[in-house]
């Protein structure tokens, strides 16, 4: 059964992407657990059903419509949250796209796309809930990253190149806040609707060959739900979570 979202240790859990994937996996997974989960993407029809199922198997959550290259969009989503529950506690930045290509393909829309959500729009979330965060003396940042950021593979360079700046960005977030705790965390292969942004039909392909051994969405939730259950004064960095199989 899940827990009452008023029990002691219940947070206010901002969440972007949150309409599949991880997102979605998180969300479920931290309602269940009692947190109030505010639920940010750009698809409404898919968060009104996500916050309505949760709601109905006893959670507690708020959508909202959400595009985090918009910097008003973010701060109106933050602003919602706080206005309704007094507080923000977490923010998971999970909001990503992966149009995997060869830098000759010279696809630059693709590649300013990556660095507007992957990129820009970690900086939009922390921007959004830092004053709130240093107003009420703590809070936690989540930021999910990839593998593609601890490493480079063909196809993936401007990927990998937000993904590293994601986590060169938490690192320093880190070292500023003595009153935050900064959390990335890193999936490997997992199930979820990345691959679709994949333009380049044979690279598309590819990576779906992988997928046979990728590991489900909880798994990543389970992940951010580790991280932000322990104690205060327990920062928990990183976590890089890959299938077994993965090399």
């Amino acid at each position: 059964m899940p827990r009452s979202s008023t029990v002691p240790g219940s947070k206010v859990v901002l969440i972007t992407g949150a309409s599949s994937g991880i997102g979605e996996a998180t969300a479920r997974l931290l309602a269940a657990d009692g947190h109030r989960v505010v639920l940010g993407a750009r698809r409404a029809g898919r968060l009104a059903a996500l916050a309505e199922s949760i709601g109905a198997g006893g959670g507690n959550a708020l959508p909202h419509v959400l595009d985090v290259t918009d910097p008003a969009g973010v701060r109106s989503f933050v602003t919602a949250a706080h206005d309704r529950y007094g507080r923000v506690d977490v923010l998971v930045n999970n909001a990503g796209v992966m149009p995997l290509s060869r830098l000759d393909a010279l696809r630059t829309d693709e590649w300013d796309r990556m660095i507007d959500v992957n990129l820009r729009g970690v900086l939009h979330g922390i921007a959004a809930v830092l004053p709130i965060m240093q107003a009420q003396g703590g809070g936690h940042i989540v930021n999910i990253a990839s593998v593609s950021g601890l490493r480079v593979d063909p196809t993936a360079a401007v990927y990998s190149a937000t993904k590293h700046a994601v986590r060169a960005l938490s690192e320093g977030l880190r070292q500023e806040s003595r009153e935050l705790r900064v959390t990335v965390i890193s999936p490997g292969l997992t199930r979820s609707e990345l691959t679709g942004s994949i333009g380049d039909g044979a690279v598309r392909a590819a990576v779906e060959g992988q997928m046979g051994i990728a590991i489900p969405a909880a798994a990543i939730g389970e992940a951010v739900r580790y991280a932000i259950d322990q104690p205060a004064g327990v920062d928990v960095n990183e976590i890089v979570v890959r299938p077994t199989a993965q090399g």
